[in-house]
């Protein structure tokens, strides 16, 4: 038996090692805007081998797998020591998601997970399940994580195994090993993508969040709102508003959310996050972006209409099929901009841009105009210019 468990073994290395290894190319030419790239950043098969399975062949003489995991996917990101670090969701077979950090030396492949899972600390109250972790480096010196715990309703009714409560979990490390966990946030609704913003805004903490009446749900709630709050430690929404809002037949009809916290650039905040809109085949979620206003990171400045970035080929299918999500984009020294995405709750991937290609997106592609009339409208304007210009080039 030895000799079949070191044959599955050795087999078992190889293609790990291949998997983790393998150059990752663009996709070209691309629209210009961004760039895909041809394989997914991280994956299931992307765990190590010594998560998965006992390797003692006295103990696994088959060598079978022990601790099954089903996905890697929405995935924090952030630059530490020099590396391009995702903090992903990695799911297990059972279910639970946990967090698990891997790092890059490019930012487009060769990306290992670090040999233990996140740690993090419980409350009084534990939540059942943990996910979709955003990453700021704060101006105070911390870096802050903030992701949804899940924990079930406490009012459901009995036989009801589905009913659940989101809350904003927070924590925070200095080095990405040790985690301080700090009180979930205060609200008055349930609270799932908040996102930190990077720097104080009048003297206090600015966050992202997305009031929802339910949870999965916006009810009457929903939009990406904006709240200052005083004290991290102990952080409670007091006064909120909506400043991305949902609109009928839009990519946002349902629900959106903020992704990663925005970059700022000379020309404003650009913003990358998620839409949701029901079809035929359930929801589709889909990216797309904004940019506000430097004085005022809660002024909307301006929306592209539709989508950024929707699923294709292969981000079509997986555990929750066509959708594609975000909570983590990096943007280097050079202006490079890596956008981490994940595809139906399977896999992360990775696109890559500028930020004056991301920034000229934003300011000057039309906005939407919220009916099929206006589209046609906007869309013969930029014929016509077209066809005069190359009229014109031709004489």
């Amino acid at each position: 038996m030895n000799a079949l468990f070191n044959e599955r073994l050795l087999q078992l290395e190889k293609a790990h090692a291949f998997l983790i290894t393998r150059n990752n190319k663009k996709i070209l030419p691309g629209n210009g805007i961004f760039e895909r790239y041809e394989n997914p950043v991280l994956t299931a098969d992307h765990a190590p081998l010594f998560w998965r399975y006992d390797l003692n062949p006295e103990t696994n003489p088959h060598l079978l797998e022990r601790f099954g995991i089903n996905a890697a996917f929405n995935a924090g990101a952030m630059k530490f020591n020099g590396k391009y670090v995702l903090v992903a969701r990695v799911e297990g077979n059972d279910r639970k998601s946990f967090f698990a950090i891997a790092e890059s030396p490019n930012g487009t492949d060769n990306f290992k997970f670090w040999d233990l899972p996140v740690t993090l600390p419980q409350l009084s109250d534990p939540e059942t399940n943990v996910y979709d972790m955003r990453l700021t480096r704060h101006e105070d010196g911390w870096i802050y994580g903030i992701f949804c715990a899940e924990r079930k309703d406490p009012s459901a009714l009995p036989g009801d195994l589905s009913s659940a409560i989101a809350s904003a979990g927070i924590v925070r490390t200095r080095d990405l090993l040790t985690w301080e966990r700090l009180p979930d946030l205060k609200s008055e609704n349930q609270q799932r993508n908040v996102v930190l913003h990077p720097e104080f805004v009048r003297g206090k903490y600015a966050l992202y969040t997305r009031p929802q009446e339910g949870f999965i749900e916006a009810g009457k709630g929903g939009g990406i709102g904006w709240a200052l709050i005083d004290d991290m430690t102990n952080a409670a929404v007091r006064d909120e508003k909506i400043i991305n809002h949902r609109f009928y037949h839009t990519i946002k009809e349902v629900k959106n959310g903020e992704g990663p916290h925005p970059i700022k650039t000379p020309k404003g905040w650009l913003h990358l996050a998620h839409g949701v809109r029901g079809c035929a085949a359930g929801l589709r979620y889909v990216l797309y972006m904004y940019m506000t206003s430097l004085d005022d990171p809660s002024e909307l400045i301006a929306e592209p209409a539709g989508y950024l970035m929707a699923p294709v080929g292969e981000e079509r299918t997986g555990d929750v099929s066509n959708v594609l999500f975000t909570n983590g984009w990096i943007a280097d020294d050079n202006g490079t901009v890596f956008l981490y995405y994940a595809s139906s709750d399977t896999r992360m991937h990775v696109a890559t841009s500028k930020v004056d290609r991301l920034v000229d997106y934003c300011m000057n592609t039309p906005a939407d105009g919220y009916n099929s009339a206006t589209s046609v409208e906007t869309l013969k304007n930029l014929i016509h210019k077209n066809l005069f210009y190359l009229s014109d080039k031709r004489i």
